[in-house]
């Protein structure tokens, strides 16, 4: 299956599907953190490839909820607008299937309610970060490891020059279940 990662530097999902035995390649205006398929550029450079299965992480500043007393300020110079066409144009391509992601923001009024929301503790991870997920004929993720002991860390992580790739970068558990659940084992696949 051909996997397009929108807006990740990281190469964490990317890889999580590369490892099963995917064509997958992630996309951001950024470099990558890790060595792999990466095209750094716009994402609307790659879109119309042939792509089965699209997962966008479109940056949030401008629509996430927790910066709401910021939206009069990005409403008025275009900001929001701005970020508003970004998420719809990546909800509304062409790809089969798409699993658009986000905190909690904006666009479960503008567009629509989310079909899940996640957090990282049910995939193996003692935090709490709750994640909507838009989803385009893929069922919902099921969890894979709940555990106890939950901290919200990221909420309270210190302000710093990387502090934004810290709370960006996508938990290796959920994107673990997103390879297993939405792309099969590939190599398994292959083999029978």
């Amino acid at each position: 299956m051909r996997v397009l990662v929108a807006c990740e530097y990281s190469g964490v999902v990317r890889d999580a599907f590369t490892a099963l035995g995917h064509d997958a390649m992630s996309c951001d205006l950024l470099p990558t953190d890790a060595p792999g398929n990466h095209y750094q550029g716009d994402v609307r450079d790659v879109i119309d490839g042939c792509w089965d299965l699209m997962i966008a992480h479109p940056p949030c500043t401008h629509l996430s909820v927790s910066g709401a007393k910021h939206f009069a300020e990005k409403r008025v110079d275009g900001r929001q607008q701005s970020a508003i066409s970004f998420f719809m144009m990546l909800v509304k391509s062409d790809i089969p299937m798409i699993a658009v992601e986000n905190p909690v923001c904006i666009m479960s009024s503008l567009y629509r309610k989310p079909d899940q929301i996640i957090q990282p503790w049910q995939f193996g991870h003692g935090e709490t970060k709750s994640t909507c997920l838009w989803l385009k004929s893929l069922p919902i993720l099921q969890a894979t490891n709940i555990v106890e002991g939950r901290s919200d860390r990221i909420h309270k992580m210190p302000p710093g020059p990387d502090r934004w790739k810290e709370r960006s970068k996508t938990y290796q558990g959920i994107a673990n279940a997103m390879a297993n659940q939405w792309g099969g084992n590939r190599q398994m696949e292959l083999a029978a």
